[in-house]
């Protein structure tokens, strides 16, 4: 599972990373509310977000961006203020949870924990990477409330990705794993679908790894 973290206490931030990872997620750590909305669009399981944040981008402005871009990432908010005023702005903006500064780390972790069990059940039907909305029983694709049209074989594709994001492949796997192990055609066939799937699903970062395969990050 994959999150960020955007607190600007250096120190708090490296002993939360630390715990975190030994829990099995992937942490990044912005120190800033800028640099963090550059990654807006990006992936994400969980943003954790400290409301106030050095610089003119705060927490609040975080999960407005997140919102705005339809993100199907869990939020939690942090913050030593006004604890009820906070509490309740954020959850009106739609964060998921809200822990009031001190917290203990391990504290935070339960409620990431929960956070994303909750989010995990509410959402098995779905599937998202980016602007995208996939509908695995209707096998239906959405962005920005248009459907985008795949074909079976441009789903499956997808589907393998999604399932294996940040594993590099060969063609040779793609091809059994979508195609099937009774086809015995070219190869070059993983890299015509490939194509038409970027042109319908520009957002898709899929790393072209020359002389090996694909990996979809």
């Amino acid at each position: 599972m994959k999150i960020y973290y955007v607190e600007d206490e250096k120190d708090l931030a490296g002993i939360i990373q630390k715990y975190l990872r030994k829990e099995g997620y992937d942490v990044t750590v912005f120190e800033d509310g800028e640099t963090a909305m550059d990654h807006i669009d990006d992936p994400v399981d969980l943003w954790i977000l400290d409301i106030m944040l050095t610089g003119e981008t705060d927490g609040y402005d975080l999960i407005r961006a997140l919102k705005e871009r339809r993100s199907q990432a869990a939020t939690i908010f942090t913050s030593a203020r006004d604890q009820d005023l906070d509490k309740i702005k954020g959850l009106e903006l739609g964060s998921d949870d809200y822990l009031a500064k001190p917290y203990s780390p391990r504290e935070l972790i339960l409620r990431v924990k929960a956070v994303l069990r909750r989010h995990r059940t509410n959402d098995s039907k779905y599937a998202y990477y980016g602007p995208y909305t996939i509908d695995l029983g209707k096998r239906e694709i959405t962005a920005d409330d248009e459907v985008i049209d795949l074909t079976n074989k441009e789903f499956e594709l997808l589907l393998f990705f999604l399932k294996n994001i940040n594993t590099a492949y060969t063609r040779e796997v793609i091809l059994k794993q979508v195609w099937g192990e009774n086809y015995y055609g070219s190869d070059r066939v993983v890299d015509d679908l490939l194509r038409r799937l970027r042109h319908k699903m520009p957002q898709l970062k899929i790393e072209t790894i020359y002389g090996y395969g694909y990996r979809l990050l």
